[in-house]
């Protein structure tokens, strides 16, 4: 679906939306670039309402969901096609303009039955690892993170002390390996996954060309474009491609995703892992 195809498909609705839904959708209208570029968190947080909200909104539009309203405007800032309602146009950045592109990307270069084997294979390891060394540490790490929320017996693997094959020569068949590097790739991170593929270890890579040495050694490769006008790589494809693929997770993971996200959020809570605003005089006695 083309952006003013979404644009028309708003205006069409709006009417008939409840003012909270409208309020979602009067904001989309008029910020495709941030929708384009943010997660569905920030966002709705842009926006001022929840992230349920947006989530309704695109089910109201007659979309499946947030993806979907926001995969229009990527693909067009991805163009950079100016629409005359606030995309950006040729006059945007190189490095902004590059990294849309890297975005969009990673829906071109991804078939959505590999996007889903590989959610499927994260989905029944026995146990998880991540591997991701110097400049997709963090990649790594947020794939670690969002995917510990939706199952359990997940790890970040990490060389702090020396032992990072150590860590992946533990690995077997019933685990499973997700490793991401581009070029240059990371030598210890080809090693690990060489160390795992002998192991018969299966293994998902994100990666930035099919024939990098981790896509040769992987079961499911996913991909996506790093490039960019400045000295160093663009990741904003690789972390959109990582976002994609926790999505694929927690679409897929059906009803022990849903008791797993309970039971973290119930950590969470009795933890008082996140800042909850409390009248003054509470907070200090």
């Amino acid at each position: 679906m083309p952006y003013h195809a979404l644009t028309q498909l708003i205006d069409s609705h709006f009417e008939a939306l409840s003012p909270e839904l409208q309020r979602a959708a009067r904001w989309v209208r008029e910020h495709p670039a941030e929708l384009g570029l943010q997660s569905l968190r920030a966002s709705a947080r842009a926006a001022g309402v929840a992230p349920a909200t947006l989530s309704r909104l695109s089910h109201a539009l007659g979309l499946a969901d947030f993806e979907a309203m926001r995969r229009p405007v990527v693909e067009a800032l991805a163009r950079g096609v100016g629409s005359g309602h606030g995309t950006p146009d040729e006059t945007a950045r190189p490095l902004t303009q590059a990294q849309l592109r890297n975005v969009a990307s990673t829906a071109a270069r991804n078939p959505v039955e590999v996007v889903n084997a590989a959610a499927d294979l994260l989905l029944s390891a026995r146990q998880l690892t991540f591997l991701g060394l110097r400049a997709s540490f963090g990649i790594a790490h947020h794939l670690r993170y969002a995917c510990d929320w939706l199952r359990p017996g997940t790890l970040l693997a990490g060389d702090a002390s020396g032992a990072l094959l150590d860590q992946i020569a533990q690995l077997t068949e019933a685990d499973g390996l997700v490793v991401v590097s581009q070029a240059p790739y990371t030598r210890q991170t080809v090693e690990c996954a060489h160390v795992a593929h002998a192991a018969g270890v299966p293994i998902v890579a994100l990666t930035d060309n099919p024939l990098s040495p981790l896509a040769r050694l992987a079961r499911h490769t996913l991909l996506f474009d790093a490039g960019s006008p400045s000295f160093f790589h663009s990741m904003a494809g690789a972390q959109a491609l990582a976002e994609t693929l926790v999505a694929a997770v927690a679409a897929r993971g059906g009803e022990p995703v849903v008791r797993r996200l309970a039971e973290v959020q119930a950590r969470q809570h009795a933890h008082k892992a996140y800042w909850e605003k409390r009248p003054l005089k509470e907070s200090f006695t």
